[in-house]
């Protein structure tokens, strides 16, 4: 897994090093005061311990000598350079969390305006494309700042050691050029860590987002009666374990190296200083030097090899960084599998419709080497013509849906609406002209009003709009009796006060929040709210009904289908349904099997047939038996 996901963002010295000008162009942007406050601070850091060494050796000197400026001018100079470090130092801490936080918001915005940006759903049913999303989503907060923060302490560190070296050059070329030496096996070795360090993180990807899933399942209202009624909890927490030992076991690998390489660096380190400081006390014994060279000599020895060693150890964070960035430009860059890359000419917008749509030949099946769900299907639904699809489960019948909304594109075939191909219209505007009832509709965690205003944000602060929508669907009376009416959060997860008047559900309207929580709906109650969604546009061309009267008992199903019939009159619908009852006044009922249309026509044409359609009408009929007359009390049987 970790090969699949890396791959893609690897890259040459010229991808590096347009990502680091990616990186910093970002952070320019984002935070353009703040960088040059980090940058001053940096510099300024990285040439206060040379200035500081060096002003101490002439103090030395002029003590121990009597030569050299006056030592309370060089005392009073050491105190101002140290105060100015110490406020630099502070100034630099709050322009590098002021960058990192500025620069998080600028790429999160960026990374999700590209994840919801793609008009179709087959990424989101890529698991590489979740473990590139959850590096992507680590390097929007940590990458770009992380990595400029690295080349600004790069920089730093290379003014504190190229002073010090060239000191240590005037008077101890010998040690000067040990010190240089030593850099080399720390810097492969610390380029080896980092790439160690990115390879466990890569790995770990997935399997942290396995621990995210297990843990959100046992917190999952939904899963709950599930989960305690067959004893579940331990099983998916043990599996959350299991996840969670097996990241850890790459971290504790990760770190141990950490530890052998740096120790052994450590001692190379010692060694070197050693040998500096016997050269240094065998020039003293002859003469040579002063003091104060050896005291300029002692801070130049520790300073150039923890300079040094900050450089290497941020050379290998900026190696990491780096290949983090391309993970995220992978995802703000890639082209969507449905629309490809940005078209030369602009996609049209999607008409009225007028005539119909049309799927001609389509073939199509959700991933190579994977059996054909749609088989050179033929299938045309006509202006103003209530069609509906009948078949068993895997029949094609969600696919076409899928389809027609351009969450999919043909594998082979097309799709056109008033004889234009849906490819070449643009998506936005072609689900603008589309309503939707679907059987896997989603609740989200909402007040009553937004749940029903997402079918059509422009009615979200059009509450005679939305209660109008929920009259029709049946709905209204119970929201309006909820504790908050439609200002009530349909959620018990989300449902406090301060939650909602942080999503601005709490000043909206003249309700008053007082309740402590939300309030969640039956399944039928929430059929109805989905079905209100739907009813926004009620001037949609195209109005699908995937099931729509699931989760209703019988009462309300034969409601929502009057409902549903006044509301498909004199336009196009698509409705699906296993019930055939609800199917049978279509204007035409398409039988699909196996990815084809096996039959077509109207409920009375494929019942005298007595084909496919009409073998599922009487299996289906046959559950039901002769209903017996309930008879009124004090009447006898005859």
């Amino acid at each position: 897994m970790a090969e699949s996901v890396s791959d893609p963002v690897r890259g040459g010295p010229r991808v590096r090093a347009r990502r680091v000008s990616g990186s910093l162009l970002l952070v320019a942007r984002a935070a353009p005061g703040m960088l040059a406050l980090r940058a001053a601070a940096n510099l300024h850091g990285g040439a206060w311990p040379v200035a500081t060494a060096w002003l101490a050796s002439l103090l030395i000197d002029r003590l121990t000598t009597g030569r050299g400026p006056n030592p309370v001018l060089l005392a009073v100079l050491t105190a101002a350079l140290g105060a100015l470090a110490a406020v630099a130092q502070y100034l630099g801490q709050y322009a590098g969390q002021e960058i990192g936080r500025r620069v998080t918001e600028r790429t999160r915005s960026e990374l999700f305006a590209a994840v919801v940006r793609d008009p179709g759903i087959a990424l989101l049913e890529d698991p590489a494309y979740h473990d590139r999303l959850q590096l992507a989503q680590q390097a929007s907060q940590l990458g770009p700042a992380q990595l400029v923060d690295s080349l600004l302490a790069i920089v730093g560190g290379a003014v504190t050691a190229v002073g010090f070296v060239s000191a240590l050059a005037v008077s101890y070329p010998l040690v000067a050029a040990l010190v240089l030496l030593s850099t080399l096996p720390a810097l492969y070795a610390q380029i080896g860590l980092g790439r160690l360090r990115m390879h466990t993180l890569e790995v770990a990807s997935p399997r942290q987002r396995r621990q995210v899933f297990y843990a959100m399942l046992l917190l999952d209202l939904r899963a709950a009666k599930e989960i305690r009624l067959f004893g579940l909890g331990d099983f998916f927490r043990t599996r959350m374990l299991g996840e969670l030992r097996a990241t850890q076991g790459g971290q504790r690998s990760a770190d141990r190296a950490t530890v052998r390489v740096d120790g052994g660096l450590a001692l190379l380190s010692a060694a070197v200083s050693g040998v500096a400081l016997v050269l240094a006390v065998r020039r003293l014994e002859r003469g040579e030097g002063s003091v104060g060279d050896l005291a300029i000599l002692t801070a130049a020895i520790a300073s150039v090899q923890g300079a040094l060693a900050g450089i290497l150890t941020q050379v290998s964070v900026a190696g990491q960084s780096l290949t983090m960035f391309g993970h995220y430009q992978a995802l703000t860059r890639a082209p969507s599998p449905v629309t490809g890359p940005a078209p030369v000419v602009p996609a049209m917008s999607a008409p009225p419709l007028r005539t119909g749509i049309r799927f001609e030949d389509v073939w199509f099946r959700y991933q190579d080497g994977q059996q054909w769900v749609l088989r050179g299907l033929d299938l045309t639904i006509p202006h103003g013509a209530c069609v509906a699809l009948v078949g068993l489960n895997g029949a094609g019948k969600s696919t076409i849906v899928k389809l027609l909304c351009r969450l999919y594109e043909p594998t082979e075939g097309s799709v056109s609406w008033d004889g234009a191909d849906l490819s070449a219209l643009d998506a936005s505007s072609l689900r603008s002209r589309i309503g939707a009832v679907f059987q896997d509709h989603m609740a989200f965690d909402l007040t009553a009003a937004e749940n029903i205003g997402v079918g059509d944000l422009a009615a979200l602060g059009d509450q005679p709009r939305l209660q109008a929508a929920a009259q029709r669907a049946g709905i209204h009376d119970k929201l309006a009796s909820l504790p908050d009416g439609y200002a009530t959060m349909l959620s018990r997860m989300y449902g406090t006060t301060e939650e909602r008047r942080a999503s601005g559900a709490a000043t909206r309207g003249d309700a008053t929040i007082h309740t402590p929580g939300g309030v969640v709906l039956s399944g039928g109650q929430w059929q109805r709210v989905a079905i209100a969604r739907a009813m926004l546009r009620d001037d949609a061309d195209l109005l699908i009904l995937d099931e729509p009267s699931s989760g209703l008992d019988p009462k309300a199903e034969h409601e929502i289908h009057r409902m549903l019939r006044e509301l498909r009159r004199g336009r196009t619908s698509l409705l699906i349904s296993h019930r055939l009852g609800a199917v049978r006044d279509a204007d035409l009922i398409v039988v699909l099997e196996d990815g084809r249309v096996v039959e077509r026509g109207t409920h009375e044409q494929l019942t005298s047939d007595d084909g496919r359609y009409a073998e599922l009408v009487r299996l289906q009929a046959s559950g039901y038996g002769p209903v017996e007359p309930v008879l009124s009390q004090g009447r006898s049987e005859s």
